[in-house]
């Protein structure tokens, strides 16, 4: 792909995110200037239309990763702005893949580097997760090992702890992932023959 190219999803991406989620008049304006910044090239405007603005058909599931680093017998989890723990992890962003997003996601959320080590699941987050969200997500659970880093400062997490099963916290963060989904990776740590489980 031309490194032009994915400069422009690039843009698109964070301009459609911004559209997505803010009310500031004056941000609305810049993010349909970048909107419309990364529509500009020297191919066909039919083309840069199928690229970016115009997808039709099937409404297709938004994708989110979510890491289970161990220490020992302890599961990492981050401590959210708002006060509740989850698994670290987030969207998946454009010109990333499900293994890349999961690295990138928790060296944001913790400052830790790690590896993949397998696959734990793949779920319907309407099926596991609430409140009910009106699209569709699927959640994809990977077994990571840390390999570097240390907690860095930073706008989303105010800090890290490792949790035994019997000491997670009752504030979790339930819309990103359940008690029972961390018990899921705690099972699929220690079998060694784990079966990728999805819906």
């Amino acid at each position: 792909m031309e490194k032009w190219l994915k400069w422009a999803i690039e843009i698109q991406s964070l301009a459609q995110a911004g559209l997505a989620y803010t009310q500031n008049v004056y941000d609305i304006e810049r993010y349909e200037r970048l909107r419309k910044i990364a529509e500009k090239s020297d191919i066909s405007l039919e083309k840069v239309k199928d690229l970016f603005c115009n997808e039709t058909g099937y409404q297709t599931p938004k994708l989110d990763t979510r890491a289970a680093i161990f220490q020992g017998d302890k599961i990492l989890l981050t401590h959210e702005n708002n006060g509740t723990w989850s698994l670290p992890g987030g969207w998946v962003d454009v010109l990333e893949t499900a293994k890349s997003n999961t690295i990138k996601e928790v060296k944001e959320e913790t400052g830790l580097d790690v590896e993949t080590v397998r696959l734990i699941a793949v779920q319907d987050r309407n099926k596991h997760n609430k409140p009910l969200y009106a699209h569709g997500i699927w959640k994809v659970f990977t077994l990571c090992e840390q390999v570097g880093g240390e907690f860095v400062e930073n706008i989303e997490t105010t800090e890290i702890k490792y949790f035994g099963l019997d000491e997670l916290p009752d504030n979790l963060a339930e819309e990103k992932c359940t008690k029972e989904q961390i018990e899921m990776c705690f099972q699929a740590k220690e079998d060694e023959n784990w079966q990728v489980l999805f819906d």
